[in-house]
């Protein structure tokens, strides 16, 4: 098998295999078999690459199709243990199907591989396809200029690298333990985000606490002295009715701004050198960008926890800044006058999710202008309101960060730790005393 030694030296004790000879690859239904017609708001969910995340699906924003769908289309089923794989685009990107997607469907755009239990662990699998050599690899070897792809040759090509089965079972359990914290945290950010979203919308959209007043109630989940300071009656204003007192102003009345600027590609690097650099939304993440490319000579700077907000195709995503940052022209970052970068965060999130109205014609703008910026027009708080209401909104994104900062000490941790044993420099021992590890 020595054509198959594409990671260097096969380890004492390994053996080398092809994905086909491990597993079935599958790609998803062609367009002619399912169309956006055909989705439904309650059925079965199917994933696409959108729904790719690193070894884990996103479950936001699911497609769903109908119990008949799934019937038809049941050659697309998702078992637990499958991986699935990115067919177009970012080829290299894959997630392991959990007990909880098991019956989902996968598109048309993704690759199902199936492994053979008997064979082949699917956890450990999956880490190996997620090594950084098999990810080049896996880019290397795609097809087309503009937007490369894969098919089902193409992976069942890959060579694997396989420890005795019982040792890919611990090595899956042991990198899977770093994984589900990961997304323990993941999952915990989002909750608090959606908590904290909500009660922003309650106070400062949807005016509730003004509404309870109005109706001679005592505002709901409001803290009587935040409550105290609401007004008990709504006013007309270029924006509907607003609670008395409040103003309409420009963005720019409100939020301090620095639009981005790209300075020379020669000063870019990815080893490190100079400050993280992000061009726009493909450097972000469910709330903290990814350090991908740093830049030596910075022309645009946004300080930690200011918000990153995407002004160029497409329009509207937002991040925190996790570090002070250097920022390209498809960003600028925004502070809210006041300081609080709760109040930023969702203040800032709530525009964006109307962005869509900012131009006259309802579309998407291509890119955002510092002029069309300056006069998005939004509601202005009382400065003693958010001076009150912020604390609240402050410790929600201080969760955040903390959970940020573990999450990228855990990562750090199982990508040092995926190399080497992949590469069988560290093996793991059985410590099991009988206990057999879990493979799905």
């Amino acid at each position: 098998m020595s054509n198959l030694k594409l990671w260097g030296q096969i380890p004492e004790g390994f053996n080398a295999q092809r994905i086909g000879q491990i597993s079935r690859v599958q790609t998803g239904p062609f367009g002619s078999q399912l169309h956006k017609e055909d989705y439904v708001d309650v059925g079965t969910p199917i994933v696409t690459v959108e729904h790719l995340g690193e070894n884990f699906f996103t479950h936001q924003n699911l497609p769903r199709v109908s119990e008949q769908d799934v019937e038809r289309l049941s050659k697309y089923k998702l078992r637990a243990g499958d991986i699935v794989f990115s067919r177009v685009g970012s080829v290299d990107r894959r997630s392991l199907v959990r007990h909880s997607e098991d019956g989902w469907l996968f598109s048309g755009r993704c690759l199902r591989i199936r492994p053979n239990p008997e064979l082949v662990c699917s956890r450990y699998l999956s880490y190996f396809l997620g090594h950084p050599g098999v990810r080049d690899y896996i880019r290397s070897i795609a097809v087309g200029a503009t937007m490369p792809s894969l098919n089902t040759k193409l992976l069942s090509d890959i060579p694997v690298y396989l420890p005795p089965l019982p040792e890919q079972r611990r090595i899956g359990e042991l990198l899977g333990m770093l994984d589900e914290k990961i997304e323990l945290n993941r999952q915990t950010a989002c909750t608090l985000e959606e908590l904290a979203q909500r009660l922003f919308k309650s106070w400062f959209v949807d005016f509730d606490p003004v509404r309870a007043k109005m109706a001679g109630r005592q505002p709901s989940h409001t803290p009587p002295e935040i409550a105290d300071l609401f007004p008990d009656r709504l006013v007309d204003s270029p924006l509907g009715p607003i609670p008395a007192g409040w103003d309409v102003v420009g963005f720019s009345e409100e939020f301090d701004f620095t639009m981005g600027q790209s300075p020379p590609g020669s000063t870019y690097n990815k080893t490190g050198e100079g400050q993280p650099f992000f061009q726009g939304k493909a450097d972000f993440g469910d709330f903290f960008p990814s350090n991908r490319v740093y830049c030596t000579q910075p022309t645009r700077l946004a300080n930690a926890m200011d918000v990153l907000f995407s002004v160029r195709a497409p329009v509207g995503a937002i991040n925190l800044a996790f570090e002070d940052c250097a920022i390209g022209r498809g960003v600028c970052a925004i502070r809210h006058r006041l300081g609080s970068v709760g109040v930023s965060w969702c203040w800032v999130k709530e525009i964006a999710s109307h962005i869509e109205g900012l131009s006259g014609e309802g579309a998407l703008f291509k890119s955002l202008s510092k002029k069309q910026l300056t006069s998005v027009p939004v509601i202005r708080k009382p400065d003693a309101l958010l001076a009150a209401a912020a604390p609240l909104f402050d410790e929600f994104v201080e969760k955040l960060s903390q959970l940020e900062l573990e999450t990228r000490t855990l990562t750090k941790l199982r990508d040092r730790l995926l190399p080497k044993l992949i590469s069988g420099e560290v093996r793991v021992p059985d410590n099991s005393s009988g206990r057999e590890s879990s493979c799905g």
